[in-house]
Order: C-alpha cells, then sequence, then structure tokens
C-alpha cells in the first residue's frame, strides 16, 4: 500500500539540499532589508550530517547512526536539532522500526527548527507510520489531528483517511462496522474528487464502500469509471451486473454480463448460469439455451440436475419443445423426487406424443415423493384418454377427483368417458 523506498529517498533529499544551502551557500543578510535569515548549521555539524546521510543512502545504517553520536546534541541549535532528528527518522525507518521513527518525527517538532510547512509534513508523516504498521485506529486519530491544521490536504491524505476507517470496519461487525464504513465514506468521495487523474484503489474502495451501504445507484458510475481503467477485470463487470440486478434494471445486468461473456470473461459455473438466467428473464431464453449448452461443451458447468432443467426451461421459454426433452429426462433421472418426470410428461403432452407422456409420468409416479400426486394421476388420465385408453384413464380420473383441486377437471373426463362408453 506505501512506497517505502520513496519515503525513505525522499526525506534524504530534502535533508541534503537543506543542508548544503544551510551551512555552505547561505548569502548574508543585507542590513536594513527587514527579512529573517534563514536558519543555518555550523560547517563542522553540517559536514556530520552531510556524511551521515550519505551512509544512509548507501544503507549503511549503523554508521550514518555512529555519524550522528559525534555530535553534541545539546549543543545543537532548534534548527540543528531537528534535522538531526529528521536523519534519525529516516535511519529508523529504513530498518522498519516505526515506534522510533514517529518518535523522532515529534522530536524533531518539540526541537522547534521546523518551519509550519515542516511540522505538517513531520506530522503527516507520522500519521503514514501508523498505516504501515496496520494500526488503524491510530492512524485514522492522527490524520483527524492533522487535518485540523493542514493547510492544503491533498487526494493522498483523504484517502489514507479512508483507508484507516474501512480497515477498521471490515474487522468490526454489527453497527460499529457500519458507523465506520459511514466514517470512510466521506474521505473516499473526497479523495476521488480531488484526483489528477484516475487512482484504481481509489475508486474501488468508494465502490466497496457504497456496496456495504448498499447504496447501489451510487455505486454504478464509480464501477463504470473501474471498467474504463481495467475493462479485463472481471469482478467490476460482475460487481455492476449484480448491482443492476439489486436495482431490478434487469436489461442492464443483461447487457454488463453479455459484454463481458463477449470478451471471454464469463467463464466460472455460477457466471454462466447467471447469464442464462439473465437471457430467460429478458425474453432472449434461445440464447440461454446457447450459452449453457456451449459451456457443457466445454466443461465449464457442472452438469448436474438443476443445469439441465435451465437449459430445458430456456429451450421450452423459447417454444424448442423438441430440444428441451433431452435435458429435461437428464434432469428427472437425477433429482431425488419424481416432480421432474412429471413435468416431463406435461412436456409430451404438449407434443402430442402421449405414449412418451404415458412412460414420463408412470416414472414420476414410481419415483414418489411429488409435490401434487393428484396432478400426475390427472395427467395420466388425459394421456391415456388421448389414447383411446377409456379404461385406464376412468381409474385415474377417480383418483384425480379425490382431489379438492383437480376434482371439477377429473370429473368432467369421467363424463366424457361415460358419453363414450
Amino acid at each position: 500500500m506505501f512506497n517505502q523506498r520513496y519515503c525513505k529517498l525522499l526525506g534524504a533529499a530534502i535533508l541534503l539540499a537543506a543542508f548544503q544551502v544551510s551551512w555552505a551557500q547561505q548569502p548574508a543578510k543585507k542590513e536594513g532589508d527587514g527579512k529573517t535569515p534563514a536558519p543555518t548549521i555550523d560547517a563542522a555539524t553540517g559536514k556530520v550530517l552531510n556524511e551521515a546521510i550519505e551512509l544512509l543512502n548507501k544503507e549503511d545504517f549503523k554508521g550514518a547512526s555512529a555519524k550522528i553520536e559525534t555530535l553534541k546534541l545539546d549543543k545543537l541549535s532548534p534548527y540543528e536539532r531537528s534535522k538531526v532528528e529528521q536523519i534519525m527518522f529516516n535511519i529508523s525507518y529504513s530498518q522498519e522500526k516505526y515506534d522510533d521513527a514517529r518518535g523522532h518525527l515529534q522530536k524533531a517538532i518539540d526541537a522547534g527548527g521546523l518551519n509550519a510547512q515542516e511540522v505538517e509534513q513531520a506530522r503527516y508523516q507520522a500519521a503514514q507510520l501508523y498505516m504501515q504498521q496496520e494500526k488503524w485506529k491510530e492512524g485514522a486519530a492522527s490524520l483527524e489531528e492533522w487535518f485540523k491544521t493542514a493547510t492544503k490536504p491533498n487526494s493522498a491524505a483523504y484517502y489514507l483517511l479512508a483507508v484507516a476507517y474501512y480497515q477498521q470496519g471490515v474487522a468490526a461487525t454489527g453497527k460499529p462496522a457500519t458507523d465506520l464504513f459511514a466514517k470512510a465514506l466521506v474521505p473516499a468521495k473526497k479523495a476521488v474528487e480531488l484526483m489528477e487523474k484516475p487512482q484504481e484503489s481509489w475508486l474501488a474502495m468508494l465502490s466497496a464502500l457504497y456496496l456495504q451501504r448498499e447504496e447501489y445507484k451510487e455505486a454504478i458510475p464509480v464501477l463504470q469509471q473501474l471498467i474504463v481503467l481495467g475493462p479485463s477485470k472481471k469482478t467490476y463487470w460482475m460487481q455492476l451486473s449484480s448491482i443492476y440486478g439489486q436495482i431490478e434494471d434487469y436489461p442492464n445486468a443483461l447487457a454488463a454480463m453479455q459484454v463481458a461473456y463477449n470478451a471471454g470473461l464469463v467463464t466460472e459455473d455460477s457466471e454462466l448460469r447467471r447469464l442464462a438466467d439473465l437471457l430467460l428473464f429478458n425474453a432472449v431464453p434461445y440464447r440461454g439455451a446457447q450459452v449453457l449448452e456451449t459451456a457443457m461443451e466445454k466443461k465449464a458447468v457442472k452438469l448436474d440436475e438443476k443445469l439441465y432443467e435451465k437449459v430445458a426451461n430456456c429451450w421450452i421459454a423459447a417454444g424448442e419443445f423438441d430440444k428441451a426433452i433431452g435435458p429435461l429426462q437428464k434432469s428427472a433421472e437425477l433429482s431425488a423426487n419424481g416432480d421432474t418426470f412429471v413435468r416431463l410428461g406435461e412436456l409430451q403432452a404438449q407434443r402430442e406424443d402421449w405414449g412418451a407422456s404415458v412412460t414420463a409420468l408412470q416414472k414420476g409416479m414410481e419415483k414418489g415423493q411429488l409435490k401434487d400426486p393428484a396432478n400426475a394421476q390427472l395427467m395420466l388420465g388425459v394421456a391415456y384418454y388421448s389414447q383411446k385408453n377409456y379404461k385406464d384413464a376412468r381409474t385415474f380420473f377417480e383418483r384425480a377427483s379425490q382431489s379438492a383441486k383437480h376434482k371439477q377437471i377429473a370429473t368432467s373426463y369421467l363424463q366424457a368417458i361415460k358419453a363414450l362408453t
């Protein structure tokens, strides 16, 4: 999350430049010009400090510390003491001794040799160190204090504050987590608002916060920006489709999934099934069946009862009853109860294949555990009746007539059989 090398080199470079100007090239004050002279470092002290910086840049931390120890700190000016502490900060930071580094920053401030801008920078660095250590609560508190006096906070500072609250929210549960995500949202929005160029991680955090808070409409434009930045990242497409589904905008939910599918990003079993569901829901069932059958050919989906049923549903919705027979048969065979066989019998009846309808309905009744046994009896009676097998038809209509739900239809058929025989 943080760039250690950048921070270390930046600090060292600033210190080195400051010392060279202060003790080697400082112009003399002109009499009567009214300007306060810039603080200086005497030549001997400046020489030691520059040698320490050179050792620091060579990653000779022990040598750099030893150089600093040759100075009599109580004899230094406030400015010199502050610069010493800044070097000590860099030495500790480079060795990942973050608590020590933060202590040196505070000592640099307390020494009184830093100007207002340098004090502000030191406090910001101290807050960053908490973040480096993943001490999110302390980091948030430190940044909040820094914001109270910061002259012009940049987008990165707001992002860090959002991270601090977000990470606390992730670790918390219940209302504390909700409150922390709410606190993270404000700086996250500000960071995105102020950023000069799109930052994917910042937008991703803002999107995550909106989703945590179920502010789905607000998340849509953020996800759209993320897709522009990372068009090949499946997660953004899936989240966008899911959000459209949450707000019941199913055409756009399908559109997002379809674009991702065309780009070769929809590859997982659950994703392919969801795409088929959306196609079916949006009245494109033929395409849904094709998607699933292609996935089956590529072995991208598990061949289970629900999958075969889903394929059959798509073909049925598309009016392709013949194509639905095979997958519905397989689904029925894998099912724990006979209901799918009953449905297969009904489909065969729609095709007027009465023999196949009888076979399927009988298998359903044999498998048992039917939700509506009387319906299966009624359909079997209809199949036999259509084959003019009135004897068997009468038997099943009489059984179906015992159900209040199917009594009227079954009785009508019984009367028709009586009239024919």
